[in-house]
């Protein structure tokens, strides 16, 4: 694990893509404040931009440092929740401009998985996340579903949990609304 995260971080400070596993689905990342590599993620994925991207950051302290005005329900889901969420907040800082959507939000979500976490605390700033496949095919569940298109458009796969293939899914998505409240839109 510990090659896999020095060979990210290198990627990742290129400004460059890597195909890696979340606590969710297998992703496709990048550092999420280089526009120019949140760019090469979108052809990669061959999505439009109009499509927004989910932010993991390693800890309470880094969401912190994106959306300083927690609202306190969604700090209270995310310690109680029972499988990996991701919360759409309104007026980020200090992230890549084609990153956030064209309402000014963007999901976040905090990482449970161990290489994650480490490899966020090491680079020292959010990465991106989105599922390993090109727009409109389904979300591999595993390693072994993510396309030959995929591993050989990004510039650093990860070796860590290749073999794993118990299926993993998505995370749940919940928007705060503007007066506070949590409005689920995948459960």
């Amino acid at each position: 694990m510990n090659s896999d995260i020095e060979n990210s971080l290198i990627a990742l400070k290129k400004g460059q893509t890597i195909l890696y596993p979340t606590d969710t689905v297998w992703g496709i990342g990048c550092d999420a404040t280089n526009v120019d590599a949140v760019n090469r993620i979108f052809e990669i994925k061959k999505r439009n931009e109009s499509k927004s991207l989910v932010i993991l950051v390693d800890s309470i302290e880094m969401l912190h440092q994106i959306i300083p005005n927690i609202p306190n329900q969604a700090l209270e889901w995310i310690k109680i929740s029972p499988k990996p969420t991701t919360v759409i907040y309104h007026n980020p800082l200090d992230l890549a401009s084609n990153v956030i959507a064209d309402d000014n939000t963007v999901g976040i979500r905090i990482v449970q998985d161990e290489f994650c976490r480490e490899l966020i605390r090491k680079f020292g700033k959010p990465i991106v996340s989105t599922s390993a496949n090109i727009s409109g095919e389904p979300t591999p569940s595993h390693f072994k579903a993510v396309s030959k298109e995929i591993i050989q458009a990004v510039d650093y796969v990860v070796l860590w949990r290749r073999d794993d293939e118990e299926p993993k899914e998505s995370s749940s998505i919940v928007r705060i609304t503007s007066d506070g409240e949590l409005h689920f839109i995948r459960a």
